[in-house]
């Protein structure tokens, strides 16, 4: 808000929730170095599990909320102010007024085509702890495009994101 005064609540609340989502905080994360510490901090025959853990962007994205929630506790609301201001920095930087998600967008879009909006999972590759997913998103009942990812929401945001560029849109 302090960032930017003018804009309204709603996109700042979509400002906010792209700085505090999972690739933000995994990426503030490996800027700290906490999934090489936590990897460091396991025992020898737990390290190849905690490496694998620590390869994880949701398990990444949650040691920087512990770290936060921890020196807010230990530290106090003024040092873990400043330190997540300066870990957020990038994401901080990057939002935008208006700037939605690709899922978001489409929705918005199909909505003034008059168009629904469905996803489906077409795929699901790799072991449990590895898994790859596949997506195709549907506008009208129709296939839209299709999008892979590690997450089944990565994938239907990678869906989203080709349905948005190959789409029936004009310039709305």
């Amino acid at each position: 808000m302090r960032r930017h005064p003018t804009v309204d609540e709603g996109d700042l609340s979509w400002m906010r929730q792209a700085v505090v989502a999972r690739g933000a905080c995994a990426a503030a994360a490996d800027a700290a170095g906490l999934p090489d510490a936590l990897v460091a901090a396991a025992p020898g025959p737990r390290r190849e599990a905690a490496r694998e853990l620590a390869s994880q962007p949701a398990v990444r994205a949650q040691l920087a909320e512990a770290v936060i929630g921890a020196s807010w506790l230990d530290l106090g609301v003024d040092e873990t102010r400043a330190a997540v201001l300066e870990a957020f920095a990038p994401p901080l930087d990057a939002a935008a007024p208006g700037a939605r998600d690709p899922k978001t967008t489409l929705q918005e879009r199909a909505a003034r085509h008059g168009l629904s909006v469905a996803y489906e999972v077409v795929a699901a590759e790799g072991p449990p702890q590895k898994r790859v997913f596949t997506s195709r998103v549907l506008l009208g009942g129709r296939p839209a495009g299709e999008g892979t990812g590690t997450t089944k929401q990565g994938s239907e945001q990678d869906a989203a994101t080709a349905a948005l560029a190959d789409g029936p849109w004009d310039a709305t």
